[in-house]
């Protein structure tokens, strides 16, 4: 069995490790289900804001809750999958109220780097996904989904 099959073989068999492991594990998935998500929030702040002249904070409110919706979706059915703390009903709730927080902190962020600090919007956007990655990834691991199950 090579390197990656081990990897692969894990990050599949989530079940089967300690609470740390487990943990891990998230953090790797929601990182990859992340990255799809940042690949549709930048592309629609930077098509909105670069290309169609469109405020920096609307178009990065449109872009991040554009992402929201795709990491939700990937959350639940490839992150935290084995990992059910709520009724669907409140893991939406619960969702969408750490997408709201993280949000805000998009926003204060973005203001920050780019209406105090006149940091180019491209620029601006790195240190603030940094940010709002942790936030989101630990908001929602020790909320919604339970950390000591299976």
């Amino acid at each position: 069995m090579t390197f990656s099959d081990t990897v692969r073989a894990t990050l599949l068999r989530r079940d089967q490790l300690g609470p740390v492991g487990r943990i891990l594990v998230d953090l790797i998935r929601y990182g990859a289900a992340s990255a799809v998500a940042l690949a549709i929030d930048a592309g629609i702040l930077l098509l909105l804001n670069q290309a169609l002249g469109v405020n920096y904070l609307v178009a990065s409110a449109i872009g991040f809750l554009s992402g929201l919706v795709v990491v939700y979706a990937l959350s639940v059915r490839y992150v935290y999958d084995d990992a059910r703390a709520l009724h669907p009903s409140q893991e939406i709730a619960g969702f969408l109220v750490t997408g709201v927080i993280g949000l805000v902190l998009t926003q204060a962020l973005m203001a920050l780097f780019v209406g105090s600090l006149a940091l180019p919007v491209p620029l601006a956007k790195i240190p603030t996904v940094a940010v709002v990655f942790l936030f989101n990834f630990l908001s929602r691991r020790m909320l919604l989904f339970s950390i000591g199950n299976k």
